[in-house]
């Protein structure tokens, strides 16, 4: 297991992105990275007391709330890869959250999610091919 706080975090960060983000920078070399990675990921995502799929839907609900339809996008591809939530439940995270981001927003988050699973649908398909 890993012995730093740091090192920690960079594992949890991996596995709640599924490896799918970029590499952190190396230790000293960023200090947001340093510290985002050892207190959020070192320390809150790898706090039991709530799984990596609360965790996620409370970020989803966040993010939402702010428009950011980006890392909306990011959450949601990270949440469906991990068996975390379906597509359907996915989408009715989004039109539950109509009702409390309102319905531009929530409509940027529809957008987003119906494009990141046509992208989904599209790789499996090319995949399926080979």
């Amino acid at each position: 297991m890993s012995n730093t706080k740091r090192e920690q975090g960079i594992a949890k960060y991996h596995e709640v992105y599924c490896n799918q983000l970029p590499e952190p920078p190396a230790e000293g070399q960023d200090r947001f990275f340093d510290y985002m990675l050892s207190s959020l990921f070192g320390d809150l995502w790898a706090n039991a007391t709530l799984s990596i799929r609360d965790r996620r839907l409370l970020l989803l609900g966040a993010i939402a709330a702010q428009g950011e339809d980006f890392t909306f996008t990011i959450q949601a591809e990270s949440a469906f890869k991990r068996g975390e939530l379906s597509e359907l439940e996915l989408e009715e995270a989004v039109l539950f959250l109509t009702q409390y981001v309102g319905y531009p927003r929530a409509s940027k988050m529809r957008l987003a999610l119906m494009g990141l699973m046509a992208k989904l649908k599209q790789a499996d398909t090319k995949g399926a091919e080979v």
